[in-house]
């Protein structure tokens, strides 16, 4: 018997105040056009003042419970990827547990930043395949509109607010690469590459939020052979090629680096969930909210087979294939 952790439910919450590239050009020395061709990024969506990364990811949650027709009391544990908690602690995750009422889950963050919901989605699998939980509620919630520099056009304009979910459940497969639910995972981390991509800021530095710093064109380059190697190496264990996916859902940090990416797997365009354009770099909630959103267009369908791959700060970078 080959226990998988099947998808049963998923949604996601976006902020009202939607920003459009316009927005920014009051403020910085850049135009919607410099935007779109660099990034293909057209807007994002900001928390409120006061709404906070816990209140997105509850919503997310409830929203992803409905979907799976289940309810909170059903939930065995919450794992919630964040690299923007409304505090040092607790956790975003236990914060969500009181919110939505799952009195019988145990609850914690993960925080590998852009990468964060895949290794989320690897730590909600293990604790499933070694019967620790039954089902599982995952979520990539963040506010990084709170750490950006408003003055640093090079990553100002590139993210955004959102939360996405997935409830996973333990199911019986046989085994085979036909078995609904995740079928594999790759993880990976460097932290030679800390200066690439961080935040100049945290308890134990000077005790501030900080700014978020990037060095754009070392880390694109990065981007592309890590996502493209680690989603092969995740195929491999399948025995499968980038020709037996149905749908990659990447990380949304730049169409550049998704087509790029596509590319290099030998998948075409078409066969790319891409949201990008709507949300910005949502962290570790652009993955969940493509899902939920490439399931809602009609997409994503009941046996398709997934590859989703990210890469963030650290450096951290990862792919899981599952099949819907």
């Amino acid at each position: 018997m080959t226990i998988r952790a099947v998808v049963r439910g998923v949604g996601h919450y976006l902020p009202e105040r939607i920003v459009e590239n316009a927005e920014f050009e009051a403020t910085l020395e850049t135009t919607d056009a410099w935007i779109r061709t660099r990034t293909g990024i057209e807007r994002r969506h900001f928390a409120a003042e006061g709404e906070t990364t816990s209140q997105l990811a509850i919503h997310a949650a409830r929203a992803a419970l409905i979907d799976a027709e289940m309810k909170p009391e059903d939930v065995d544990a919450i794992i919630v990827a964040t690299s923007t908690p409304d505090f040092t602690f607790p956790s975003v995750a236990t914060m969500v547990q009181a919110g939505i009422g799952c009195t019988n889950a145990f609850a914690y963050d993960v925080q590998a930043v852009c990468a964060g919901f895949v290794f989320a989605l690897a730590n909600a699998n293990g604790l499933i395949v070694s019967g620790q939980a039954q089902r599982v509620l995952v979520i990539g919630a963040e506010t990084f509109s709170r750490i950006m520099d408003w003055e640093d056009r090079g990553t100002c304009v590139l993210f955004g607010d959102g939360a996405g979910a997935l409830i996973l459940e333990a199911a019986q497969g046989t085994g085979t690469v036909h078995d609904r639910g995740i079928l594999a995972t790759d993880l990976h981390s460097d932290g030679r590459h800390r200066e690439l991509l961080y935040v100049d800021g945290g308890v134990s530095t000077n005790g501030k939020a900080g700014h978020l710093r990037m060095q754009g064109n070392a880390v694109f380059k990065h981007a592309v052979q890590k996502l493209s190697d680690t989603a092969h190496k995740a195929l491999a264990k399948l025995d499968m090629t980038g020709d037996d996916v149905d749908w990659i859902v990447p990380h949304q940090a730049n169409l550049r680096i998704i087509s790029a990416t596509a590319e290099r797997m030998g998948v075409p365009m078409e066969r790319v969930v891409v949201t990008v354009q709507d949300h910005g770099n949502t962290s570790a909630a652009s993955i969940p909210l493509a899902l939920s959103v490439g399931r809602d267009r009609g997409q994503v369908k009941t046996g398709d087979l997934i590859v989703t791959e990210a890469i963030g700060g650290g450096l951290a970078w990862g792919a899981v294939a599952l099949r819907w």
